[in-house]
């Protein structure tokens, strides 16, 4: 558990995080729903182990950020998606549940320091089962300062590249085509053949290409795997897919931008994570009134052969909003009631994304 109130206080060299964590005693069974007896599940693996030296320079500078976030009295805007692999994960009996922190008359959730699952996932694979899974390192032989620094300046080396010069500076069998062609771009300048790297694996860091028009405008709204409509009425906000999703997500934006020719060009790129208001209170609004709409049955209207449907749409909040997001209109789920309609997720307004770019991608 955190204790908001002497953690502040604690260098993590000899914090009571690392006096836990710098040897741990893993044990691995394999889950089976059909067995009833918990000690019946099969031990697979067992393991001692202690994170190297690369990873405890970043699950140090994570545990600095929670400390600081504290100190500045916000331990009640903690969230997993401000750290890479050592998260302040939600640790309560009951959702009301609430602790004093210093320096903030607001109460906190009770909050326990806890390796990601997303970092343990590739603990798993990669240390306890070598060769499980192959994913590739950014950064090889070596410990820096900043992970989040040093893949920033590395992007920013090609900063003004069009992405044809970029294909050419690499060598690269690619066209304008190319499936996720700006993502792949990014991989190939940090030095990645594939798209699966082993610190974005360990931290959940998604990558989302963003691009801008000259006039400073984004087309698209950001999209989000589509919610099955039965689930989703089941669900309460403090556990539901999507605000767990947006809370424990860090992203990374890797931002193109059209110059006054129409060519397009990378502009550079940033970490961000959701800030913890927009999520608990925007976001939330337009979870809730999804799940309202299912409840008291879907509304559906038909003008000029199209069909429209009163989830809140993006012009109703400033954050987010639903619309569909299939294959095609055959591609469908069951509503509550029993009918079939289009799937539908959760979207990023593009104005929303765009208010959270840094200020030298809109010069």
């Amino acid at each position: 558990m955190i204790d908001y109130m002497n953690v502040i206080n604690e260098s993590f060299e000899e914090s009571h995080l690392w006096a836990k964590a710098q040897l741990i005693l893993l044990v691995y069974y394999l889950y089976e729903k059909e067995i009833e007896d918990r000690l019946d599940y099969s031990i697979d693996y067992v393991a001692l182990f202690t994170p190297p030296e690369q990873d405890i320079q970043i699950i140090k500078r994570d545990f600095e950020l929670i400390k600081q976030k504290i100190k500045e009295g916000k331990a009640h805007e903690l969230s997993e998606g401000d750290t890479l692999y050592l998260g302040a994960a939600p640790k309560a009996a009951t959702s009301k549940d609430r602790r004093k922190q210093p320096n903030s008359e607001e109460l906190a959730k009770p909050r326990a320091f806890a390796f990601k699952n997303s970092y343990m996932t590739y603990v798993l694979n990669n240390y306890v089962v070598p060769n499980k899974v192959t994913y590739e390192p950014i950064i090889k032989n070596r410990v820096v300062d900043s992970f989040e620094e040093y893949i920033t300046n590395r992007i920013n080396e090609y900063k003004g590249y069009s992405i044809q010069g970029i294909i050419d500076e690499f060598k690269l069998n690619y066209n304008k085509d190319t499936k996720n062609l700006g993502a792949l771009l990014a991989y190939r300048i940090l030095g990645i053949k594939g798209n699966r790297v082993a610190e974005f694996e360990k931290a959940n860091i998604v990558v989302k290409t963003i691009r801008i028009e000259n006039s400073n405008k984004i087309k698209q709204h950001m999209s989000f795997p589509a919610f099955k409509f039965k689930e989703l009425i089941e669900e309460t906000w403090e556990e539901s897919t999507f605000g767990t999703y947006l809370s424990e997500t860090r992203f990374f934006f890797v931002v193109y931008k059209f110059d006054k020719d129409g060519v397009l060009r990378l502009e550079g790129c940033q970490f961000w994570n959701i800030p913890y208001r927009d999520l608990n209170e925007e976001v939330r609004n337009v979870w809730e009134e999804t799940k309202q709409v299912l409840i008291n049955g879907l509304e559906i209207t038909v003008k000029n052969n199209k069909r429209y449907n009163n989830f809140p749409g993006s012009s109703h909040n400033p954050v987010s909003h639903v619309r569909p997001h299939g294959k095609n209109s055959s591609d469908v789920d069951q509503l509550p009631d029993g009918r079939m309609y289009p799937k539908q997720c959760f979207w990023l307004n593009n104005s929303y994304i765009l208010s959270q770019l840094n200020e030298e991608f809109l010069k």
